[in-house]
Formats: C-alpha cells, sequence, structure tokens
C-alpha cells in the first residue's frame, strides 16, 4: 500500500484490546470503562483484516492494546498470524506484567520480540505512575522475555515531567550494564488526558542534556537505517543503545510507514489524528475480501502527511489504550 505522498505502508499496528491491568497517568484515567466484547474484532475477524493487510504488502506486525497480554488465545493468534505468507517481523508491546509466565510461550508460537514499558525504577514511582502496577512483576517479565530470546529487547520510557524525568540517567545506566535500547519517548497529548500531557512534556533534547551531563557526549549508531523513530545513539563503550522518539519536538511523519489497526477494527491512518475507517463493520455485513481490499487501500491512500500538533490539533476521539500506541 502507498499514499498519496509514496510511502509504502508495510507496517501495521494491531490492538488485541482497549482492556489494560494498569492505569497509567500518561493513558488513561483510572475509572476508565472499556468496551463491551462484542464490539471488539473476533479472532477470526482480526486474522481475516491482517491477511487482506499482508496481500496489500504490509509484512510488519506489532501486537498493542490495552496490554496484549490480556487477550485470549494469544498464542493461538501468533501461531496463525506467523503463519501469514509475506509476514516476516512480528512483535509486542507490553507492560511486562503478564511476561514472566508467558515470555517462554510466546517466542515459541512465533513472536520474535518485546518492547516492554517501564518508566521507572522506583517502586513506589511505578506504583504512582501505573496506579496498580508493581515494579518487580515487571523485572521478573523483563528477565523472563531475555531468556526466552525476544531479542533485541527494547524499554519504552514514557518522560513524563514531575513524575520521572529526574530518573532519565538512571534509566540511561542499564544499557552499561545490558544488551537493551533503552527508548525516551516524548509524551503525546491524546483523549482525555491531553491538556495534563501539553504541560508534561519533556522534550527528547532536554533529556539527552540530562544524560549527557552524567556520561559525555553520546555516540551515534552507525548502523540506524532511517526508519525506526528512536534515533539510536550509544554511552561510550556501553553495550546497549539509547533511543530518542520525538514525536512532539521532531516529528519523524515524514518517513512513517505505520497504519493501525484498533481492537474495534478501525483502521486509523495517524497516531495523533481521530481520521478513521471502518474495517468490522463491512466485515460483519458480509463484504467479501476484495471490497474490504479496496476499502482499506483507499484509506491508506489518503493518509495524511503527518499530526497537527504544531497547529494545536489534539485527537480527542480515543485514549491512548483504544490505539495501541
Amino acid at each position: 500500500m502507498y499514499d498519496q505522498y509514496g510511502r509504502n505502508l508495510h507496517y501495521l499496528r494491531v490492538s488485541l484490546t482497549d482492556a489494560c491491568n494498569l492505569r497509567c497517568v500518561y493513558c488513561m484515567p483510572e475509572e476508565t470503562k472499556f468496551q463491551p466484547r462484542w464490539k471488539l474484532m473476533s479472532d477470526k475477524e482480526m486474522l481475516t483484516l491482517v491477511k487482506i493487510a499482508a496481500s496489500l504488502g504490509v509484512d510488519k506486525i506489532r501486537l498493542t492494546g490495552g496490554e496484549p497480554t490480556l487477550r485470549q488465545n494469544l498464542t493461538s493468534l501468533i501461531q496463525e498470524i506467523r503463519a501469514i505468507p509475506n509476514i516476516r517481523d512480528l512483535s509486542m508491546t507490553t507492560n511486562g506484567i503478564l511476561l514472566e509466565e508467558m515470555a517462554a510461550d510466546l517466542q515459541q508460537a512465533g513472536l520474535d520480540r518485546v518492547n516492554i514499558s517501564l518508566d521507572t525504577l522506583d517502586p513506589e514511582r511505578y506504583h504512582a505512575i501505573t496506579r496498580w502496577g508493581h515494579l518487580e512483576d515487571v523485572l521478573r517479565g523483563i528477565t523472563a522475555a531475555e531468556k526466552a530470546g525476544l531479542l533485541p529487547l527494547k524499554i519504552n520510557v514514557v518522560v513524563t515531567r514531575g513524575f520521572n524525568d529526574q530518573e532519565v540517567v538512571e534509566m540511561a545506566r542499564l544499557t552499561q550494564e545490558h544488551e537493551w535500547e533503552v527508548r525516551y519517548i516524548e509524551l503525546m497529548p491524546v483523549g482525555d488526558i491531553a491538556d495534563f500531557a501539553t504541560e508534561a512534556v519533556v522534550t527528547s533534547a532536554e533529556t539527552r542534556s540530562r544524560i549527557e551531563a552524567a556520561f559525555g557526549p553520546l555516540e551515534r549508531v552507525e548502523d540506524y537505517n532511517g526508519h525506526d523513530p528512536a534515533r539510536p545513539y550509544r554511552i561510550p563503550g556501553a553495550p546497549g543503545k539509547i533511543g530518542f522518539i520525538s514525536s512532539v519536538s521532531q516529528p519523524f511523519c515524514a518517513g512513517c510507514t505505520r497504519l493501525r489497526l484498533t481492537a474495534d477494527g478501525k483502521l486509523r491512518l495517524c497516531l495523533l489524528r481521530d481520521d478513521e475507517v471502518d474495517l468490522l463493520t463491512p466485515l460483519r455485513k458480509g463484504a467479501n475480501r476484495e471490497t474490504l481490499r479496496k476499502i482499506m487501500a483507499e484509506a491508506a491512500w489518503r493518509k495524511p502527511w503527518g499530526h497537527g500538533l504544531a497547529e494545536a490539533v489534539r485527537p480527542q476521539q480515543r485514549v491512548m489504550s483504544q490505539i495501541g500506541g
């Protein structure tokens, strides 16, 4: 699939559920109500849409949520997706809470690697940020993922002013001890927490300045392919990497090759714009494969050039957990 700007849209992020076992302050209100199951894609419906996407050139799938490990039949879904012709890369973003018990089975089912959300190494602060979570569960999950071979392991850190911005140096130190990539993500204003997020953004430049004040100038990673939104660096001599995802201050829209399939079957064209195309309704009404291919391809063609944060355009229809990040 190509859009009107000539970008090859070969990467599909698939939300398996809008539900989560945490309530992170930058993601959703604590009293969030999740959608009833009948509104969400069944396994068969999801696989049908993923197969159609693959027939249009999608070769990279990332499973997201909410929290994807809450999805029933997850290992079976992974096996089915892995078997789809043309799918060469299958990964997952998770909070890691359930990975201790699931990592080995997910790898055996065909999952290539995981990104794990971890915003702090302080147990009390972790509980405050996530509202419900316990740090030791995530750390055990990281150990299990590494042991299972879900590599390279990436740690996602959403830097939030007043919550964890003072910890970015401690998080960077992990790359001196492990072959992990710690990725610092600028907080994105979405849905009900948009106003809070706008005030709490810490730019990548500020984060990098703090890290370099502690470790000296970072080294560029020379094998960077230009497509990953995380621009990679390394503390001199460290086995791991540091990445900066600067969605707000330095958008990477020109190189965006992503589409998102929400858990309720909408094709979302840009993370930070509300424009979506309903695929689940026509599927349930009996639309055939070619009709769905046409709907998907035409939607992809009108993918916007980029988000509108600079013009104060804020997505309002969903919180981040309903999109999949």
